[in-house]
């Protein structure tokens, strides 16, 4: 038979699946021998089964009341007592933290006869009437699922009738009158009376906290948090202690550090004559810790000896709640508490020279999304200024500028020396020059993997997407928010971590992390100028880098396309680049190229077009190899479908019909508005693009290899060590990359043989579609490297346009539980993962030193991280801004952490 009742001494912190994260701390405080007021926990399993029958188990009634008669014994009062009545406090306490998710219950027991005997034992009627009101309103809104404004209101009529303004000014009275008023609500609302029988209102109470963890609010909660829904929660079930019995009495709550900067010392709010809420809720001024040591030397004297204690067990920083009873201090919860993310650093540091923890496991405090958040600058929180609108915060940062409209307007500003805020509906590629120019980005349209999204993140630049109350108007350069209208030139603020939108300048901060990170250590020192609490970060910061760098076995590369993205990334850790995406050297003035290759009317025209390419790319790849000497650099030929080097098939349409009937158009633009038609496609992510393109436009793909080949040369000529690697895209068949290697390897040769210099160039592949996954041990044979594209990997599994689906649909799908966070954000690792694996095993079992790694959105994600170190992926690649932070994910994955954070 299932026991579902534990008593606080039976239990410990490592059964939080069993008796809740609340329920298996106050058990190790009972085995620690600190002070806890006596109580039983009921298990994660008494609500499982609770929720699947619709009732709760037969003998968890009976294992209560053993649990309660044996907390009565062990606190010498009685639970339904007319004198000196025991109280209980009914709470919840899931696995994971749920903070105001769920309910509590406290007072249970009290009821008409037991007041009197509460009033007669703390001496004080007005405290005892106020705790019979406090539960009434608790258990009638939580339990009986009344409206909990009745009782707000009734509340509020006493204070006018009273003529006081606070809670704290009603007099015993004035709270009877209110318990009448409630009590009246409870009949009118459920028909019956206020129960009078202290076990009922307990069983109630205990199943109102079962039920309360499938609320809406929970399940939202659940939902955000990627909480699983069948975990259910604990109940614990506490004896009341009370801090307001008078000035020998109090409550408070504390840190063992301070978790704002981590720093050691006395940390924690205290109240005299109060009860915990009046800390929690503001309605007084709270004291400083050190206050205690005034009023109550050996009650503080206790409680810092209990701090010690506890940080020294959970060799961590500590969260304590505690209540002194007339001089008896009781400790009612404790957890490892929440902290900054500097905090974090320096607190994992202390305990490493502290000798509490190693290094493996001071490396599993912190994590990569609190790096990310020291990286970036931000405004001052202290400004004060209140957002006009609010979007989705889709890269991190804090942005000031004039708002533009334009590329040429961004590009105007940063010539200027202003700085810009690129403001426009949605982004397209052909927004590239106008963001390199910008300082941030703002649309109206799109959400986190939105172009604007993607491509700010990968530079590093702050961006508000998904902002629908912008209601643009290109035509008069106007952006209109309600009643306010804004113009091109007016300067707003940005703030990319909360998606808030400013109108003029907001103070902002800036990262001293980030200065350590882009330029060292001593360049960051020197920023400081003797800030010891900032340098003390830094330190940490770089401490637990340099250490993660040591223990990881994934390397970290990153995504650049130019000399400057590479130059930034490898100052920032990257071993390598793991994707140039070749298509943006054919952005701008260039497209004109492009332009014609797809109007060569001849095979010459063609070829012609082709060669005026070759010694602009040859100078791109020369500075691009360059800049990352030594190290590998992936080059992937070019990938997007042809319809992105060409107008807009409806604007040209548009403009040759003007043309026409203003007396003729342009010979060109009809040429090209032919081709526009030619090429269009109905989904041309899934169409003429990748590999298919360079096996249907001849020459396209061997231009580039022959431009590498030749800038490889000349580097090598130079006395450089250029470690160029050649990817091909979208292959579906071992074929595919056949053909292509095959001409690769025939123009390679050539140019080896022209310049007698020899070449040794790998040439690999990217896995982005589930059949080339599904196929991986036929394409290794030709393939000397594989590169899993996740995000087009992601998209052809779920059958997802990322342009699209996060705007049309996603909110209901992560509503509704069917995802619980973007795909493109984090790896999808059951479905999109197992082709990962597949791929993986795949091709080493044809290869066996087949290298493989992953250039997707996904290579910079803390979570899809720790997946691709076990699946065993030999390097992730992200963008350069993202490389601090994979190289801290990849070296916690490398100590394989538990939950706990230990090694």
């Amino acid at each position: 038979m299932a026991t579902y009742v534990f008593h606080f001494s039976e239990g410990n912190k490592d059964q939080k699946d069993l008796l809740g994260g609340k329920g298996a701390n106050l058990a190790e405080m009972v085995n620690m021998g600190l002070p806890v007021p006596p109580g039983f926990t009921i298990s994660t399993e008494a609500c499982k089964a609770y929720l699947k029958n619709g009732s709760v188990p037969p003998t968890l009634r009976v294992e209560v009341t053993m649990a309660l008669r044996r907390t009565e014994d062990e606190i010498g009062r009685h639970f339904g007592a007319d004198e000196e009545p025991l109280l209980l406090s009914v709470r919840s306490g899931a696995k994971f933290s749920m903070p105001g998710m769920m309910e509590t219950v406290l007072n249970v027991g009290l009821n008409d006869r037991s007041v009197e005997g509460l009033a007669a034992f703390a001496k004080d009627e007005r405290f005892a009437w106020d705790s019979y009101r406090r539960l009434i309103q608790m258990f009638g809104k939580t339990v009986l699922d009344i409206d909990g404004d009745l009782f707000v209101e009734a509340l509020e009529a006493q204070k006018r009738a009273a003529g006081v303004s606070a809670d704290t000014d009603l007099s015993a009275a004035d709270h009877q009158a209110i318990v009448a008023a409630y009590k009246q609500i409870v009949q009118d609302q459920t028909g019956a009376d206020f129960p009078q029988d202290p076990r009922d209102q307990l069983d109630l109470a205990i199943e109102a906290v079962f039920n309360s963890w499938n609320t809406e609010r929970a399940r939202l909660y659940r939902r955000r948090e990627r909480i699983p829904d069948d975990l259910g929660t604990a109940v614990n079930v506490m004896a009341m202690v009370f801090g307001n019995l008078g000035e020998d009495s109090g409550t408070g709550v504390c840190f063992t550090r301070d978790p704002s900067t981590g720093h050691a010392g006395v940390y924690g709010d205290y109240l005299p004559n109060a009860q915990g809420e009046d800390v929690v809720a503001g309605i007084r001024n709270t004291f400083p810790l050190v206050k205690l040591d005034e009023l109550d030397p050996t009650s503080y004297a206790e409680l810092r000896a209990a701090m010690r204690r506890l940080e020294t067990h959970y060799r961590d920083l500590c969260d304590i709640e505690f209540t002194i009873e007339r001089g008896k201090l009781w400790m009612l919860q404790t957890r490892v508490g929440k902290r900054t993310p500097a905090a974090a650093f320096r607190v994992a540091t202390q305990l490493v020279d502290e000798r509490l923890i190693t290094l493996d496991e001071a490396l599993g405090r912190v994590t990569g999304q609190q790096l990310s958040q020291l990286l970036f600058p931000h405004f001052d929180a202290k400004s004060g200024i209140h957002a006009l609108t609010k979007g989705l915060g889709a890269s991190p940062g804090a942005a000031v500028g004039e708002i533009v409209f334009d590329n040429a307007s961004a590009i105007e500003h940063q010539k200027s020396g202003r700085k810009g805020i690129l403001v426009r509906r949605e982004t397209s590629p052909e927004d590239l020059p106008g963001m390199v120019a910008s300082v941030g980005v703002l649309t109206a349209r799109g959400g986190k993997t939105s172009h604007a999204a993607v491509v700010a993140r990968g530079m590093g630049m702050c961006a508000v997407v998904g902002a629908e109350e912008l209601k643009i108007d290109r035509a008069t350069e106007t952006v209109r928010v309600g009643e306010t209208v804004l113009h091109a030139g007016d300067v707003i603020a940005i703030d990319g971590a909360t998606g808030e939108v400013f109108v003029g300048e907001v103070p902002v901060v800036d990262s001293p992390v980030l200065t350590y990170i882009a330029e060292g250590i001593d360049a960051a020192e020197a920023a400081v100028e003797g800030d010891v609490e900032t340098l003390d970060l830094i330190r940490a910061v770089d401490r637990l880098l340099r250490y993660a760098d040591g223990v990881r076995r994934l390397r970290v590369r990153a995504n650049a396309d130019t000399a400057e993205d590479a130059i930034r990334a490898r100052a920032r850790g990257a071993q390598g680049i793991g994707l140039c995406r070749t298509e943006h050297q054919f952005l701008g003035e260039r497209r004109k190229f492009i332009e014609s290759v797809i109007l060569a009317e001849t095979p010459q025209e063609r070829d012609d077009a082709l060669a005026a390419l070759v010694p602009l790319q040859r100078a791109d790849f020369i500075e691009l190899l360059g800049a990352m000497d030594g190290l590998p650099t992936t080059i992937r030929l070019i990938d997007p479908p042809l319809h992105e080097f060409l107008p807009d098939l409806t604007e040209l349409s548009v403009k040759v019909a003007l043309d026409d009937h203003d007396g003729g158009a342009d010979e060109h633009d009809t040429k090209l508005l032919a081709a526009v038609q030619r090429t269009h496609e109905a989904n041309p992510m899934l169409g003429l693009r990748g590999v298919r393109l360079g096996l249907k436009v001849r020459g396209l793909f061997a231009l580039q290899i022959r431009a590498i080949a030749e800038a490889t040369v000349e580097l090598l000529q130079q006395g450089r060590k250029p470690k160029p690697e050649i990817m091909v895209p979208l292959i579906g068949s071992v074929r595919e990359l056949q053909i292509i290697r095959d001409e690769a390897e025939r123009i390679i040769a050539a140019v080896s043989e022209s310049s007698g210099v020899a070449l040794t160039i790998p040439i690999g592949c990217m896995i982005e579609l589930p059949r080339a996954a599904l196929t991986a041990y036929r394409i290794a044979e030709e393939a000397e490297f594989f590169s899993f594209g996740t995000n087009d990997l992601t998209q052809t599994t779920w059958g997802f346009s990322r342009d699209d689906v996060e705007s049309g649909f996603f909110a209901e799908y992560l509503e509704n539980g069917v995802l619980t966070i973007s795909p493109f954000e984090t790896l999808d690792a059951l479905g999109v993962g197992q082709l990962v694996k597949i791929g993986v095993k795949g091709g080493r079992k044809t290869r066996p030193t087949l290298h493989v790694g992953v250039c997707g959105e996904h290579g910079g994600d803390p979570e899809s991280i720790h997946f691709f170190h076990n699946v065993g992926l030999d390097y992730v690649s992200c963008s350069p801004f993202r490389v601090p932070i994979a190289r801290l994910e990849a070296g916690r994955a490398a100590v394989a952490l538990d939950e706990t954070g230990t090694a």
